[in-house]
């Protein structure tokens, strides 16, 4: 098999975002199986830095074992571009003229794309994640019959620009992280195939909580829902404690709300919502154990390793009927319910509490439904012989 290389806008083994984080449990357990790669950026240093400033040195390095080949970014109109992505992000309709210097003026690197058409022998496919950066969308075109996008696409205003359609219909495969995502790629750009294909993301299966520990440590004796991730009104954290809010007012039990994780929100009710800010991983795995069960809330989610923690856990989850991704896992593994409403969620949080044989069973289900999909020997697996398949 030839070298494959990875192509993203920016690349660091401490860098946060889902997107940065897939990437690089594919790049390292690939390698791990023996296969040759390298990774193709920027040297911008992540998502949070200027774009028009070269963070890191231009060149080949290695960084935890693996190959980084880094390139100089083009400078870029920052203004031109934030007009016409706020547009985008309050769902204004932009133009084919908009949606041409949105891509032109966004992070860029004419010296990448010179390099991968230059040395395209040397590589056997260029794989390109996430999809609404420049690095994919210009860079899939130099050779779309050997290009594989994972493009953690989401039901938005960036997905929807007629501007994407005709170079992502060009590639060779699509790697998804869930069927409703892959739905929602055949509909767009209108691929379909069995290299158009659903993996999901690899998941570390073998971590392990103690209820007991967390109970003592954080001084939580009552049954309590846990919601784990950043709390923000993007993750609609706000609708959920709005929610848990209203059922305490009606519903004189001792349940509590537990948040783990970095960020602000606004809580009416901190004697049943306890906000732990950010803990360490140990701590994240022994407050899943000790839950009676797991809530995401949110509505746009193109995995959310979260739930697959809780369901490793052996937890029965909530989550947003809003949420395509989120709702069709939970219905495949039957291991939770899902709410549209603050009636729903009044009526699920009551029924898992008051069946707790049916909902340990849920809980049960959704870590045989990880162990069977997302361990990572299995996504290894299902990228070789994508890899095959596409003659690499």
């Amino acid at each position: 098999m030839k070298k494959i290389g990875f192509v993203t806008p920016w690349y660091g083994e401490t860098i946060g975002g889902g997107a940065e984080a897939e990437l690089r449990g594919v790049v390292h357990h690939l390698k791990d199986a023996g296969v040759e790669l390298e990774v193709l950026t920027t040297c911008v240093e992540k998502f949070a830095s200027d774009w028009n400033t070269d963070y890191h040195q231009p060149g080949l390095t290695e960084e935890a074992g693996i190959p980084v080949r880094r390139f100089p970014v083009r400078k870029r109109d920052e203004a031109a571009f934030g007009a016409v992505n706020n547009k985008l992000m309050t769902g204004l309709a932009v133009t084919p003229a908009e949606e041409e210097l949105f891509c032109r003026e966004m992070i860029n690197s004419p010296e990448l794309y010179d390099y991968m058409l230059e040395h395209e022998a040397d590589y056997g496919l260029y794989v390109f994640i996430p999809y609404m950066f420049g690095t994919t969308f210009y860079g899939c075109q130099v050779r779309p019959g050997k290009s594989v996008l994972i493009p953690c696409l989401h039901d938005e205003s960036y997905a929807k620009m007629r501007i994407f359609q005709d170079p992502f219909s060009q590639v060779a495969g699509m790697v998804f992280n869930a069927e409703p995502e892959r739905l929602l790629a055949e509909k767009l750009f209108g691929v379909r195939g069995d290299t158009f294909t659903t993996f999901g993301i690899g998941m570390d299966t073998d971590q392990t909580g103690d209820a007991e520990r967390f109970r003592q440590k954080f001084r939580i004796t009552d049954p309590f829902i846990l919601y784990a991730g950043r709390k923000e009104v993007g993750k609609r954290v706000d609708l959920l404690v709005r929610y848990f809010a209203e059922y305490k007012k009606r519903n004189r039990d001792s349940l509590k709300l537990v948040l783990i994780g970095g960020g602000q929100i606004d809580i009416p009710d901190k004697e049943n919502i306890i906000d732990l800010g950010f803990v360490d991983i140990q701590d994240k795995y022994d407050a899943y154990c000790a839950a009676e069960m797991f809530c995401n809330p949110s509505e746009m989610e193109s995995f959310s390793l979260v739930l697959m923690e809780s369901w490793l856990a052996e937890k029965p989850a909530l989550v947003n009927g809003k949420c395509a991704v989120t709702k069709d896992f939970v219905r495949r593994a039957a291991a939770g319910l899902y709410f549209d409403n603050y009636a729903e969620f009044e009526g699920a949080v009551s029924w898992l509490a008051q069946h707790p044989e049916t909902a340990a069973q849920m809980g049960r289900n959704g870590r045989q439904f990880v162990l069977e999909n997302f361990r990572w020997d299995v996504i290894v697996k299902r990228y070789l012989e994508l890899f095959e398949r596409l003659g690499a």
